[in-house]
């Protein structure tokens, strides 16, 4: 019998050592992402009293692909589809940790480095580069790859929120919740948090990421405050807990890329956050598999939304890498949500439907539905037991929470809820806002 996704990360956090961060990477996945911030499904638009119906709005797949068409319409000056079709920063390649022989002769061949950074807490550093005039993206990548085989060089490619659907939240069923439990704190990236909602009143956020400035935007509001969030109608699951707030988008065409992510793990590192929630998705790519290793290795719990693109759709990622806690989403009878990615990459299910959180601008409180928002609540009832990165204490973390979990047969683990659900409690119902 194959170990259980949970095992093999319980064994990675115990035995990884420097080489965890040199983790091979999947099958490249042939999905389209959806670009966070558009019209479309990201968009929390409805008043949580007009969104009480239990089926998936339209077609997921034709929105995706849409909105991704819409996005390369939009910006083609600084966008592209890779061969694949996922979506890339145009003309740029990000070499992790390349070796200086490589940059210069990458320069000879007329590559110029428009970013350096060293991510020293993970043992990487990472190199931006612009194509030379005239080269094309895909073929930029292929010389680099020729000039040092064993390189890790990819696209940077664009990932975006995992939400299928914009309106909800989960909360307590008696009310709004208490104190905290957890010490430490929660780190989340994604996109702009709305700092000024109610439901952070009282709690600390340390902010990351677009020059200091604030963009505010949906996505990464309801996320934070299925987190951290608290008011009289309202509560997270870790309500108060200090927020690590990393803002990848920015309002940018290009937010979202991977070399912002990994810029924004490299900080959760630096700031010492036990548990990230990454509730965003998008094809495998090299610079971000290493980074994810480096985390795994340190300690790091890297929750995230396993994606809605359907059952039978390949993996998504970051939830499909080793050791990252893949969460998928169910409603409020406990049945997986129909959209919602299937396969051992799903390690838990939390409530993903039927439910309320937080928004900007009013109403303040609208449904949500996707894996977006089940990822946040198993990413903060993980932060109450892994405050700061700590192998073995990740490890006993999983396993603590997956004895909570429930599940038909104890001894099963399913393709669709992986452990079990956890968090069933941790539900506002929209009937409490009408």
């Amino acid at each position: 019998m194959k170990p259980s996704r949970l095992a093999q990360a319980i064994a990675a956090l115990l035995l990884c050592g420097a080489g965890a961060a040199q983790a091979q990477l999947r099958l490249p996945s042939l999905n389209l992402p959806q670009p966070l911030g558009q019209p479309g499904l990201d968009s929390l638009v409805r008043p949580a009293e007009r969104l009480l119906d239990r089926a998936v709005p339209g077609d997921l797949g034709a929105l995706r692909l849409s909105g991704v068409t819409e996005l390369l319409r939009r910006h083609p000056n600084v966008l592209e589809a890779d061969p694949r079709g996922a979506v890339v920063v145009r003309a740029e390649i990000l070499a992790t940790s390349p070796a200086p022989a490589l940059l210069r002769a990458a320069g000879a061949l007329g590559f110029q480095v428009l970013r350096e950074e060293r991510f020293d807490d993970l043992g990487e550093s990472l190199v931006v580069l612009r194509a030379p005039a005239g080269m094309g993206t895909a073929d930029a990548l292929e010389r680099l790859r020729a000039l040092d085989p064993e390189g890790a060089f990819d696209f940077n490619h664009v990932y975006v929120g995992s939400a299928s659907a914009p309106l909800g939240g989960t909360a307590p069923a008696g009310g709004a919740a208490g104190a905290s439990t957890a010490q430490g704190g929660v780190g989340l990236i994604d996109s702009g948090v709305d700092t000024g909602h109610e439901v952070f009143e009282g709690t600390a956020i340390e902010q990351f990421g677009c020059g200091g400035a604030h963009h505010p935007a949906p996505h990464g509001t309801a996320v934070a405050a299925l987190m951290v969030g608290r008011s009289e109608r309202f509560g997270g699951a870790a309500p108060g807990t200090r927020l690590y707030a990393a803002d990848i988008y920015c309002d940018s065409p290009t937010g979202g890329s991977a070399d912002k992510i990994a810029t924004a793990l490299a900080w959760m590192a630096r700031q010492g956050v036990g548990v990230v929630n990454l509730s965003l998705v998008g094809p495998p790519n090299a610079t971000l598999g290493r980074m994810v290793g480096a985390m795994v290795a340190r300690g790091h719990l890297l929750v995230a939304a396993v994606g809605n693109d359907g059952p039978a759709a390949p993996p998504l990622y970051p939830a499909s890498y080793p050791g990252v806690v893949g969460v998928s989403g169910v409603d409020r009878a406990g049945r997986p949500l129909p959209e919602a990615a299937r396969g051992p990459q799903v390690m838990f299910a939390a409530p993903g439907s039927q439910m309320v959180s937080a928004a900007p601008g009013a109403p303040p409180y609208r449904q949500v539905r996707g894996t977006s928002f089940a990822a946040p609540i198993v990413a903060a009832l993980l932060a109450q037991s892994l405050p700061r990165p700590d192998r073995a204490a990740a490890a006993q973390a999983l396993a603590a929470l997956a004895r909570q979990a429930a599940r038909a047969d104890a001894g099963s683990v399913s393709n669709a809820t992986g452990h079990g659900v956890v968090g069933a409690a941790l539900r506002t119902d929209p009937a409490r806002f009408r």
